[in-house]
Protein backbone atom coordinates (compact mmCIF):
# COMPACT_ATOMS: atom_id res chain seq x y z
CA UNK A 1 0.00 0.00 0.00
CA UNK A 2 3.26 2.35 1.03
CA UNK A 3 3.98 2.34 -3.33
CA UNK A 4 0.70 2.77 -4.30
CA UNK A 5 0.27 6.20 -2.27
CA UNK A 6 3.90 7.18 -3.30
CA UNK A 7 3.28 6.92 -6.38
CA UNK A 8 -0.71 8.45 -6.40
CA UNK A 9 1.04 11.75 -4.75
CA UNK A 10 4.16 11.48 -7.40
CA UNK A 11 1.77 11.31 -10.45
CA UNK A 12 0.43 15.02 -10.70
CA UNK A 13 3.41 16.46 -9.79
CA UNK A 14 4.90 14.26 -12.54
CA UNK A 15 2.59 15.81 -15.32
CA UNK A 16 2.99 19.49 -13.88
CA UNK A 17 6.77 18.82 -14.67
CA UNK A 18 6.24 17.28 -18.20
CA UNK A 19 4.43 20.32 -18.96
CA UNK A 20 6.88 22.59 -17.94
CA UNK A 21 9.58 20.77 -19.64
CA UNK A 22 7.92 22.38 -23.21
CA UNK A 23 9.70 25.28 -22.64
CA UNK A 24 12.50 23.71 -23.84
CA UNK A 25 10.82 22.29 -27.40
CA UNK A 26 8.18 24.97 -28.64
CA UNK A 27 9.92 27.75 -29.74
CA UNK A 28 6.90 30.06 -29.33
CA UNK A 29 4.31 30.82 -26.88
CA UNK A 30 0.98 29.29 -27.00
CA UNK A 31 -1.66 30.49 -29.36
CA UNK A 32 -4.58 31.92 -27.82
CA UNK A 33 -6.53 28.99 -29.06
CA UNK A 34 -4.59 26.04 -27.95
CA UNK A 35 -4.77 28.48 -24.54
CA UNK A 36 -8.15 28.02 -24.39
CA UNK A 37 -8.64 24.33 -25.54
CA UNK A 38 -6.09 23.06 -22.61
CA UNK A 39 -7.76 25.57 -20.37
CA UNK A 40 -11.09 23.82 -21.20
CA UNK A 41 -10.16 20.26 -21.18
CA UNK A 42 -7.98 21.03 -17.19
CA UNK A 43 -11.92 22.32 -16.02
CA UNK A 44 -13.93 19.20 -17.66
CA UNK A 45 -11.09 16.87 -15.87
CA UNK A 46 -11.51 18.93 -12.28
CA UNK A 47 -15.91 19.15 -12.87
CA UNK A 48 -15.47 15.12 -13.18
CA UNK A 49 -12.94 14.38 -10.69
CA UNK A 50 -15.28 16.24 -8.10
CA UNK A 51 -18.19 14.57 -8.71
CA UNK A 52 -17.00 11.20 -9.91
CA UNK A 53 -13.92 10.79 -6.90
CA UNK A 54 -14.90 13.46 -4.39
CA UNK A 55 -18.84 14.33 -3.79
CA UNK A 56 -19.80 10.73 -4.96
CA UNK A 57 -17.88 9.01 -2.18
CA UNK A 58 -18.50 11.83 0.27
CA UNK A 59 -22.90 11.03 -0.32
CA UNK A 60 -22.14 7.46 -0.50
CA UNK A 61 -20.36 7.34 3.52
CA UNK A 62 -23.17 9.30 4.18
CA UNK A 63 -25.87 6.72 3.60
CA UNK A 64 -26.68 5.99 7.03
CA UNK A 65 -28.59 9.49 7.47
CA UNK A 66 -30.55 8.48 4.65
CA UNK A 67 -32.13 11.29 2.86
CA UNK A 68 -30.15 13.65 4.71
CA UNK A 69 -27.14 12.06 3.62
CA UNK A 70 -26.46 15.05 1.40
CA UNK A 71 -25.68 17.19 4.32
CA UNK A 72 -22.40 16.39 5.06
CA UNK A 73 -21.26 16.77 1.22
CA UNK A 74 -23.02 20.24 1.08
CA UNK A 75 -21.20 21.41 4.36
CA UNK A 76 -17.95 20.36 3.15
CA UNK A 77 -18.82 22.01 -0.47
CA UNK A 78 -19.34 25.26 1.30
CA UNK A 79 -16.45 25.06 3.51
CA UNK A 80 -13.96 24.37 0.40
CA UNK A 81 -15.61 27.17 -1.17
CA UNK A 82 -15.00 29.84 1.50
CA UNK A 83 -11.21 28.36 2.02
CA UNK A 84 -10.25 29.08 -1.11
CA UNK A 85 -11.94 32.36 -1.15
CA UNK A 86 -9.96 33.51 1.66
CA UNK A 87 -6.48 32.14 -0.05
CA UNK A 88 -7.89 34.41 -3.02
CA UNK A 89 -8.20 37.57 -0.70
CA UNK A 90 -4.76 37.22 1.07
CA UNK A 91 -2.26 35.65 -1.47
CA UNK A 92 -1.36 38.27 -4.08
CA UNK A 93 -1.60 36.70 -7.57
CA UNK A 94 -2.51 37.72 -10.87
CA UNK A 95 -3.83 35.56 -13.66
CA UNK A 96 -2.99 34.84 -17.27
CA UNK A 97 -3.82 38.02 -19.27
CA UNK A 98 -4.95 39.38 -16.25
CA UNK A 99 -3.55 43.14 -16.18
CA UNK A 100 -4.33 43.51 -12.64
CA UNK A 101 -2.97 41.45 -9.46
CA UNK A 102 -4.95 39.94 -7.08
CA UNK A 103 -5.34 39.93 -3.59
CA UNK A 104 -3.60 42.03 -1.07
CA UNK A 105 -0.77 45.04 -2.65
CA UNK A 106 2.16 43.75 -3.39
CA UNK A 107 5.83 44.34 -4.91
CA UNK A 108 6.18 41.01 -5.71
CA UNK A 109 7.07 40.91 -9.93
CA UNK A 110 4.38 39.86 -12.46
CA UNK A 111 6.03 36.56 -13.06
CA UNK A 112 6.23 35.62 -9.52
CA UNK A 113 2.39 36.46 -8.77
CA UNK A 114 1.21 34.13 -11.92
CA UNK A 115 3.86 31.30 -10.31
CA UNK A 116 1.45 32.12 -7.12
CA UNK A 117 -1.50 31.63 -9.15
CA UNK A 118 -1.20 28.59 -10.14
CA UNK A 119 -0.15 27.20 -6.53
CA UNK A 120 -3.15 28.72 -5.55
CA UNK A 121 -5.31 26.30 -7.42
CA UNK A 122 -3.10 23.22 -6.78
CA UNK A 123 -3.47 23.72 -3.44
CA UNK A 124 -7.15 21.71 -3.67
CA UNK A 125 -5.94 18.96 -5.99
CA UNK A 126 -3.55 18.03 -3.97
CA UNK A 127 -5.89 18.07 -1.13
CA UNK A 128 -8.34 16.26 -2.89
CA UNK A 129 -5.58 13.51 -3.99
CA UNK A 130 -4.74 13.11 -0.03
CA UNK A 131 -8.26 13.32 1.34
CA UNK A 132 -8.58 10.22 -1.21
CA UNK A 133 -5.36 8.14 -0.31
CA UNK A 134 -6.49 9.11 3.33
CA UNK A 135 -9.70 7.31 2.77
CA UNK A 136 -7.97 4.28 1.02
CA UNK A 137 -5.31 4.05 4.08
CA UNK A 138 -8.05 4.19 6.49
CA UNK A 139 -9.86 0.67 4.82
CA UNK A 140 -12.71 2.98 3.58
CA UNK A 141 -14.27 0.36 1.56
CA UNK A 142 -16.39 3.02 -0.71
CA UNK A 143 -12.92 4.27 -1.93
CA UNK A 144 -10.39 1.62 -4.16
CA UNK A 145 -6.97 1.97 -5.20
CA UNK A 146 -8.72 2.02 -8.86
CA UNK A 147 -10.79 4.93 -8.04
CA UNK A 148 -7.25 6.60 -6.54
CA UNK A 149 -5.07 5.79 -9.08
CA UNK A 150 -8.06 7.71 -11.51
CA UNK A 151 -8.46 10.45 -9.63
CA UNK A 152 -3.86 10.68 -9.49
CA UNK A 153 -4.50 10.39 -13.01
CA UNK A 154 -6.85 12.63 -14.25
CA UNK A 155 -5.19 15.42 -11.75
CA UNK A 156 -1.75 14.98 -14.14
CA UNK A 157 -3.57 14.72 -17.19
CA UNK A 158 -4.65 18.49 -16.76
CA UNK A 159 -1.31 19.26 -14.44
CA UNK A 160 0.32 18.79 -17.89
CA UNK A 161 -0.72 21.79 -19.84
CA UNK A 162 -1.18 23.32 -16.46
CA UNK A 163 2.67 23.11 -16.24
CA UNK A 164 3.20 24.19 -19.79
CA UNK A 165 0.87 27.49 -19.91
CA UNK A 166 3.01 29.03 -16.97
CA UNK A 167 6.37 27.94 -17.89
CA UNK A 168 5.65 29.36 -21.97
CA UNK A 169 4.78 32.28 -20.73
CA UNK A 170 7.52 32.78 -17.79
CA UNK A 171 10.30 32.09 -20.99
CA UNK A 172 8.66 34.57 -23.24
CA UNK A 173 8.69 37.29 -20.28
CA UNK A 174 12.35 36.90 -19.89
CA UNK A 175 13.14 34.45 -17.89
CA UNK A 176 15.60 31.81 -18.64
CA UNK A 177 14.45 28.60 -20.03
CA UNK A 178 15.94 26.81 -17.51
CA UNK A 179 14.29 29.37 -14.95
CA UNK A 180 10.93 29.08 -16.28
CA UNK A 181 10.97 25.52 -15.94
CA UNK A 182 11.55 25.18 -12.25
CA UNK A 183 9.34 27.74 -11.57
CA UNK A 184 6.69 26.07 -13.35
CA UNK A 185 7.56 22.82 -12.34
CA UNK A 186 7.74 23.98 -8.28
CA UNK A 187 4.44 25.75 -8.77
CA UNK A 188 3.17 21.75 -8.50
CA UNK A 189 5.49 21.00 -5.55
CA UNK A 190 2.39 21.89 -3.43
CA UNK A 191 0.31 18.95 -4.52
CA UNK A 192 2.50 16.38 -3.40
CA UNK A 193 3.03 18.40 -0.01
CA UNK A 194 -0.41 19.73 0.33
CA UNK A 195 -1.47 15.13 -0.07
CA UNK A 196 1.32 14.61 2.34
CA UNK A 197 -0.23 16.97 5.20
CA UNK A 198 -3.65 15.97 4.37
CA UNK A 199 -2.67 12.19 4.28
CA UNK A 200 -1.64 13.21 8.03
CA UNK A 201 -4.90 15.40 9.42
CA UNK A 202 -7.08 13.25 8.07
CA UNK A 203 -5.58 10.32 10.49
CA UNK A 204 -7.30 12.03 12.97
CA UNK A 205 -10.53 12.63 11.40
CA UNK A 206 -11.92 9.69 9.87
CA UNK A 207 -15.19 10.22 10.88
CA UNK A 208 -15.28 13.22 8.73
CA UNK A 209 -14.12 11.63 5.72
CA UNK A 210 -17.77 12.91 3.97
CA UNK A 211 -16.45 16.28 4.80
CA UNK A 212 -13.28 16.24 3.90
CA UNK A 213 -13.60 14.93 0.41
CA UNK A 214 -16.70 17.34 -0.58
CA UNK A 215 -14.48 20.17 1.05
CA UNK A 216 -11.55 19.50 -1.29
CA UNK A 217 -14.23 19.09 -3.92
CA UNK A 218 -15.88 22.41 -3.32
CA UNK A 219 -12.01 23.65 -3.54
CA UNK A 220 -11.47 22.14 -6.81
CA UNK A 221 -15.02 23.70 -7.72
CA UNK A 222 -13.69 27.48 -7.10
CA UNK A 223 -10.88 26.98 -8.64
CA UNK A 224 -12.79 26.22 -12.29
CA UNK A 225 -15.88 28.69 -11.95
CA UNK A 226 -13.74 31.24 -11.27
CA UNK A 227 -10.52 31.64 -13.22
CA UNK A 228 -10.45 28.72 -15.23
CA UNK A 229 -13.85 29.01 -16.96
CA UNK A 230 -13.52 32.96 -17.70
CA UNK A 231 -9.86 32.41 -19.25
CA UNK A 232 -11.63 30.19 -21.45
CA UNK A 233 -14.14 32.19 -22.59
CA UNK A 234 -13.09 35.03 -22.79
CA UNK A 235 -13.06 36.91 -26.36
CA UNK A 236 -12.81 34.76 -29.45
CA UNK A 237 -12.84 30.82 -30.22
CA UNK A 238 -14.80 30.51 -26.65
CA UNK A 239 -16.34 27.21 -28.32
CA UNK A 240 -12.66 25.53 -28.63
CA UNK A 241 -12.84 25.70 -24.69
CA UNK A 242 -16.39 24.45 -24.45
CA UNK A 243 -15.69 21.67 -26.77
CA UNK A 244 -12.30 20.35 -24.82
CA UNK A 245 -14.44 20.55 -21.44
CA UNK A 246 -16.32 18.12 -23.09
CA UNK A 247 -13.42 16.02 -23.50
CA UNK A 248 -11.73 16.30 -20.28
CA UNK A 249 -14.72 15.52 -18.02
CA UNK A 250 -15.73 12.30 -20.31
CA UNK A 251 -12.17 11.20 -20.35
CA UNK A 252 -12.27 11.90 -15.95
CA UNK A 253 -15.95 9.92 -15.79
CA UNK A 254 -14.06 7.05 -17.97
CA UNK A 255 -11.11 6.84 -15.69
CA UNK A 256 -12.77 7.17 -12.30
CA UNK A 257 -15.41 4.01 -13.82
CA UNK A 258 -12.69 2.07 -15.56
CA UNK A 259 -10.83 1.74 -12.90
CA UNK A 260 -12.11 1.57 -10.06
Amino acid sequence: MFKEVCLGLLIPFAGTALGSSCVFTLRKGLSDRVQKALTGFASGVMVAASIWSLIIPAMELSEGMGKLSFIPAAIGFALGILFLLFLDMVIPHIHMNAEKAEGPKSKLKKNTMMVLAVTLHNIPEGMAVGVVYAGLLSGNSTITIGGALALAIGIAIQNFPEGAIISLPLSANGDSKMSAFMKGTLSGAVEPLGALLTIFAAGFFVPFMPYLLSFAAGAMIYVVVEELIPEMSEGKHSNIGTLTFSVGFILMMALDVALS
